[in-house]
């Protein structure tokens, strides 16, 4: 009997390098997979040749880039959507970013710190406001600016010049007389009929070309008013123009000038360090540097052409974001003529995508990048909880404080004031140089001479030869700040940075406040807990009175417990009972024998057998 064998063949998946020949030579998005089981999208991009984009990431020579390896050797998978032009990969990369978030694209996420000036020229009387929220309703919008209280002090000084009006269109309509804004000449009163509808336009022009960085030109509308005015002899008018004229041109006198050329430009920077990166978007609008934004990302090894191309791509598409007519960057770009296009079509005006080699631009870029280096050592600053730095920055401190001492009073009764002090090192407790002081040359309650007294002791006695602290707390307000800076005074400690660290209610309210007071400072620092290098100084505060406390209630506990040791049927249990109670030898001496009883397990035999002892 004989049997056939049957062979079956198992075709086996296509390799990377197979699909990768696959692809097509056309503009699309590409999409590397990897994972247990190929389907984590790990990075998404464009390009306006697929296979050639891909098979960058895959040389075996040629590419050395970190990312190219380290993609490569991550990547089982590679898919890609082929689309009919670049302008739609660049739309698919962004929507297919914000739907999946892969690991290693850098992505924008939403920024709720952009603000703009919103003025609702589609009104009959145009009103000025700050706004996060970009909307198409005909009214127009200027920025974004990096600072909220830049804005308002933008507007402020604005509408010093053109009063414009602020009203919501209800106050506008419901109004009967003019605004605190008016009397302030912040406002022209347009909703009470003090000015035309001419002559307000004219105010809302003038804003226009101030915001859209036409100084100079407005300047010039101005003086040509002023003149016309003069000659009428209108003398007030001209005055008034004068003033203004005076105005803006020392706002521009103070800016700075950082390009000779007065056109609309954003210059982005890069800087790359460890396993971070930052990019950083300079604001130059008419020759004069505006503003700036700063963007911190894990660097993932990409080259920065490609980095900078997804940057620009997803900035620019950001509501309320102002597309420039020149758009600066570090390196070129393969695609810059693309988003050349692209970002001409969303302004409905040319724009340029430029690398500059050399000149006046290049300058530009290297300012741009400075400050990118800048960005990315602040953001460590605060990354990796540098709490120092920021009490340094807090406190406006000459150094970086790494060792802060602390001292404090604990005063409860007449008897057994105590002092004590802490030091911590580099944000931890140097147990090891905590100092107790039992008050030796004060009677009664007086703080501020016990306070006297152990820094005395601290800085001019044993412990004289001790090395300073970088900054030395006193638990207090101005009184026991002021206290320290004449012992420091009178022991000529130059060097020796002093504050005052201080509970203290808020006037018209019941809640207390964190506030440190400085030498020299009028107003004291208000601290908040959410900081952490404000919430070290209150840890620090805390540690030192919870180490005076325990001072002064071990000598309490230590003097009464020896006399109550000489009572029978007073054990650890009781004595700690009764201390708790009456805090110390006076309040059991004060105490009545029903007094006594009302503490637990003390009975009628052992509270009379206490107040003989007392007597």
């Amino acid at each position: 009997m004989s049997s056939d064998k049957v062979s079956t063949t198992t075709a086996s998946p296509p390799s990377i390098e197979e699909k990768i020949k696959a692809l097509p030579t056309t503009p699309g998005v590409y999409i590397m997979k990897g994972g247990k089981d190929a389907s984590s999208i790990l990075y998404i991009g464009k390009a306006k040749n697929l296979r050639s984009r891909v098979r960058s990431y895959f040389r075996k020579t040629g590419d050395t880039r970190y990312a190219a390896r380290f993609l490569s050797e991550k990547t089982k998978d590679v898919d890609c959507i082929v689309t009919s032009s670049e302008k739609e990969a660049l739309i698919l990369e962004d929507t297919l970013l914000k739907k999946h978030k892969p690991r290693y694209n850098i992505r924008l996420k939403d920024d709720k710190t952009y603000v703009s000036i919103k003025l609702s020229v589609q009104e009959k009387f145009p009103r000025i406001m700050i706004t996060r929220s970009i909307v198409s309703d005909g009214a127009r919008y200027f920025g974004p600016y990096g600072s909220a209280k830049g804005v308002r002090e933008t507007l402020k000084f604005l509408r010093t010049i053109f009063p414009l009006c602020v009203c919501t269109p209800h106050k506008f309509r419901n109004k009967t007389r003019p605004c605190l804004d008016y009397q302030m000449r912040l406002c022209s009163a347009p909703a009470v009929g003090r000015i035309s509808e001419t002559d307000y336009r004219e105010l809302v022009d003038g804003a226009v070309l101030f915001l859209e960085g036409k100084s100079k030109e407005l300047v010039g509308v101005l003086k040509a008013k002023m003149q016309a005015a003069s000659k009428a002899m209108r003398y007030e008018d001209a005055a008034v123009l004068r003033d203004k004229i005076d105005a803006i041109e020392a706002t521009l006198e103070a800016q700075k000038v950082v390009s000779r050329e007065s056109i609309d430009r954003d210059v982005l920077g890069i800087y790359r360090e460890g396993e971070e990166l930052a990019i950083t978007v300079l604001f130059i609008r008419a020759g004069r540097l505006s503003g700036k934004r700063d963007f911190i990302f894990k660097d993932k090894g990409l080259p920065s052409e490609e980095l900078i191309s997804s940057f620009i791509s997803q900035f620019y598409a950001k509501p309320g974001v102002t597309i420039p007519r020149e758009v600066l960057v570090t390196v070129r770009l393969d695609d810059g003529a693309f988003l050349s296009q692209h970002l001409s079509e969303c302004r409905s005006r040319k724009v340029s995508v430029t690398a500059p080699v050399r000149g006046e631009k290049r300058k530009l870029i290297t300012m741009a990048n400075d400050n990118a280096r800048e960005a990315l050592k602040r953001s460590r600053v605060v990354k990796e909880g540098d709490v120092l730095a920021e009490i340094k920055r807090r406190l406006r401190l000459a150094v970086r404080p790494r060792v802060i001492e602390a001292v404090d009073i604990s005063n409860m009764g007449e008897s057994f004031a105590v002092g004590a002090m802490v030091t911590f090192v580099d944000e931890l407790p140097a147990k090891d140089r905590y100092r107790r002081y039992r008050i030796k040359t004060v009677k009664g309650q007086n703080d501020f001479a016990m306070m006297r007294e152990v820094l005395l002791r601290r800085f001019g006695g044993a412990e004289k030869e001790r090395s300073l602290p970088d900054l030395l707390l006193v638990d207090g307000g101005k009184g026991q700040l002021n206290i320290a800076v004449e012992v420091v005074k009178e022991l000529g400690l130059d060097g020796l940075t002093l504050a005052g660290l201080a509970k203290e209610r808020k006037e018209g309210e019941n809640k207390k406040e964190e506030r440190v007071f400085l030498v020299g400072v009028k107003d004291p620092v208000r601290l908040n807990r959410s900081s952490k290098g404000e919430f070290l100084l209150m840890r620090i505060r805390d540690e030192v009175h919870r180490f005076a406390v325990t001072y002064h209630r071990k000598l309490r506990s230590k003097a009464v417990g020896s006399i109550l040791d000489n009572i029978s049927g007073i054990g650890p249990k009781k004595r700690r009972a009764l201390f708790d109670r009456f805090r110390d030898l006076k309040g059991l001496r004060t105490a009545t024998l029903d007094e006594l009883i009302e503490v637990d397990g003390i009975t009628k035999t052992i509270a009379r057998a206490i107040k003989d002892e007392l007597a």
